[in-house]
């Protein structure tokens, strides 16, 4: 995402610079590799906030003030220098954004696959959601009018829409560790999808939308029909963080997406 706005502002030929954080020692708010686009007037990405930020960004500037720029290093310990109680020190990396600086950029490693089954509202609100996150969405519905025709600042990469006849077919070209998410206008759709998921039961997190009752009335049909027990008890259903009330799609979309974030985090 943060690279993508760095090739376009480059087609654009905005004078940039990238601040990297290149070292840190200690507690600091982002991991050296973090990365910031800086322009005249124009700010992309964070290395953290606060003031280390608004100094970084003041240096940039200041920088692309004097016309070509050497690349340069500014080392910041936090707590004497800035006053921030992380009292880490960051080293940072001052550049101008050429397509050099973009071909040494990495693409950014997703956090998840997701499958998600349900272009209705909550559906619509998860995804603006996880257009903003590294992450791989295969948006799935069997109704094409009900996917959004534009998007605000253009269709993001990281989804794409997929409208087809038969949606729980598409269960099968997941990437093994894929999550899924089931939020479909009909009930036997969902249970279709949900018996396909269960059946290949490689799934890192699988999320179905639904009451408990739901939930019961789904276990036991699996179950009639010899679906293993122990991965139908993996379903995720009610779905969402709990302790959050309200039932809007915004509200729904958010306790989803932190969950499926809670889910996908390797522990530390």
């Amino acid at each position: 995402m943060l690279r993508q706005s760095a090739r376009a502002w480059l087609d654009q030929g905005l004078p940039s610079i990238v601040v990297e954080v290149l070292q840190t020692q200690g507690s600091v708010p982002r991991e050296a590799g973090t990365r910031m686009l800086v322009t005249a007037d124009q700010v992309a990405g964070t290395i953290g906030g606060g003031h280390l930020e608004f100094e970084a960004i003041r240096l940039a500037r200041e920088a692309l003030g004097r016309g070509p720029l050497d690349p340069f290093t500014q080392r910041f310990p936090l707590g004497p220098r800035l006053g921030q109680c992380c009292g880490g020190v960051v080293t940072l990396g001052f550049a101008t954004l050429d397509e050099g600086q973009w071909s040494r950029w990495p693409e950014a490693t997703p956090r998840f696959h997701l499958q998600l089954y349900g272009a209705g509202h909550v559906g619509q609100a998860l995804v603006r959601l996880l257009a903003t996150l590294p992450c791989r969405v295969q948006w799935i519905d069997e109704r094409e009018d009900c996917f959004p025709t534009q998007w605000p600042s253009g269709w993001p990469p990281q989804v794409e829409r997929l409208c087809v006849d038969s949606v729980e077919a598409e269960v099968d070209r997941a990437p093994a560790g894929a999550c899924y998410l089931v939020m479909t206008h009909q009930h036997d759709l969902d249970l279709r999808i949900t018996e396909a998921i269960v059946r290949r039961g490689d799934f890192r997190y699988f999320g179905l939308i639904g009451s408990k009752t739901k939930r019961a009335r789904f276990e036991h049909r699996l179950l009639e029909r010899g679906l293993d027990a122990a991965t139908i008890a993996r379903i995720t259903c009610p779905i969402g963080v709990s302790g959050i009330t309200g039932k809007e799609p915004e509200v729904i979309a958010m306790a989803v997406a932190a969950e499926l974030l809670q889910a996908t985090s390797d522990p530390t």
